[in-house]
């Protein structure tokens, strides 16, 4: 059968430097960066103290007040975002139908926080005593199964739980969703809250954290002097919808979805494939179902996490897919300004990835000031890029040898 066009028609973000979408892309375009003293827990007997942390955020002003209390913050977020990515996108469910529209919203982990407070009332007052809640709260799927409920989407709704990876998954299946013909609206993406004791204490202990303490430089994408990752915590949810459906409605586009890759390393539970086979196949796939050449991809929003075998590893892998192509295209990383947002991250990197095509305007790569041996590409240092973009490609690679890849391009008739 034919495949179906698919554009985006809404966005909607909570992330540590805006929880809009709109105020998140002006934190962007400035090259704000969100990242400073963790105010969760008490890090003083902590390695690591610092992170990207979500600020401000009022979940009972985003959402029914007793809704918000029988859902952690991975849920609240999500709802928050997809609720927003709705309103911007001018749906009305009610003129629409229901089962014809989907949600797929991911998250890496769920909430730990929920597992920590549980353990505890174990050992200080009994397994009696655990909230009769505590399973719904804390499992992974709730954020798409509390989005479904809050919005009355009744279409096929689930999570894909790849780590890293997890949200540019969630929106590459919600693109097969539509293609095939199983939806004409999905709901996208991915959110992430684990900013606690045991998230932070699981991370540092995998050396995959950055020790630095300074906000400005601690997450530094490619840089030779980069040392782990800086953790984040948000969502991204986007509005994705059949073409002619949109049209037919009167929405706006933002872009289109053109292409998505997906691969396995079969390599390590932690590292990337050294030669970047894996992450350059999906490239590959995302392009070669794109119909469109390296040499037509402009700008790559890379997965550029800030840690020394992820950035060598997707460089390698850059260039094994572009070829020659590869010193041509603009690569930058918003992991530099808000930190990795693990699950959430391929959500709410895709909305930079559409607002870029859309505007022409490549972020600099913050904290970054000089490139390391064989990461020698252009990775936005300095300054931003401002320049049509007619192909952008975003990249996940997720815990597991996960990769995926999503292709847009600027919307035309």
């Amino acid at each position: 059968m034919m495949k179906r066009r698919v554009v985006v028609t809404g966005l909607g973000a909570v992330t540590p430097i805006g929880n809009t979408a709109p105020e998140f892309w002006a934190g962007v375009r400035e090259g704000k960066v969100g990242i400073g003293p963790i105010t969760k827990f008490d890090t003083t007997e902590y390695k690591v103290k610092i992170a990207a942390e979500v600020k401000d955020f009022v979940a009972k002003d985003r959402m029914d007040f007793k809704a918000a209390r029988r859902m952690e913050a991975f849920s609240q977020y999500a709802v928050a975002a997809a609720r927003e990515a709705c309103e911007d996108a001018g749906l009305d469910i009610e003129k629409e139908d229901p089962f014809r529209a989907g949600v797929i919203i991911g998250s890496g982990i769920g909430s730990l926080q929920q597992v920590e407070s549980s353990y505890e009332k174990i050992k200080s007052k009994g397994p009696g005593k655990v909230n009769p809640l505590m399973v719904p709260l804390m499992i992974s799927n709730m954020a798409a199964g509390n989005v479904s409920i809050q919005l009355g989407f009744r279409g096929k709704c689930t999570n894909v739980v790849t780590a890293c990876a997890t949200g540019t998954h969630c929106i590459g299946d919600a693109f097969r969703t539509i293609q095939y013909g199983d939806a004409d609206i999905m709901l996208a993406g991915g959110t992430e809250s684990a900013i606690c004791p045991t998230g932070v204490a699981g991370f540092t202990a995998l050396t995959a954290l950055s020790a630095n303490p300074d906000p400005a430089t601690a997450s530094r994408p490619f840089d030779k002097d980069r040392d782990g990752f800086v953790m984040g915590e948000g969502a991204g949810v986007v509005v994705l919808e059949e073409l002619e459906h949109a049209k037919a409605r009167g929405a706006k586009i933002y872009a289109e979805v053109v292409g998505y890759g997906a691969t396995g390393d079969a390599y390590h539970i932690t590292s990337p494939a050294e030669d970047g086979a894996g992450a350059a196949k999906a490239m590959e796939l995302a392009m070669e179902e794109a119909g469109v050449a390296p040499a037509q991809v402009e700008y790559i929003n890379a997965h550029g996490t800030s840690t020394h075998h992820n950035d060598l590893f997707e460089t390698r892998a850059i260039k094994r897919a572009f070829g020659e192509a590869a010193k041509d295209v603009v690569i930058n990383s918003t992991k530099s300004m808000i930190g990795h947002l693990l699950g959430a991250a391929g959500g709410v990197e895709f909305i930079v990835l559409v607002k870029s095509v859309e505007e022409g305007f490549i972020h600099q790569t913050m904290g970054t000031a000089e490139a390391d041996g064989e990461c020698d590409l252009n990775y936005a240092i300095g300054a931003p890029v401002e320049k049509e973009i007619r192909y952008g490609m975003t990249n996940s690679l997720g815990f597991g040898g996960h990769n995926a890849t999503l292709l847009v391009r600027k919307y035309e008739e």
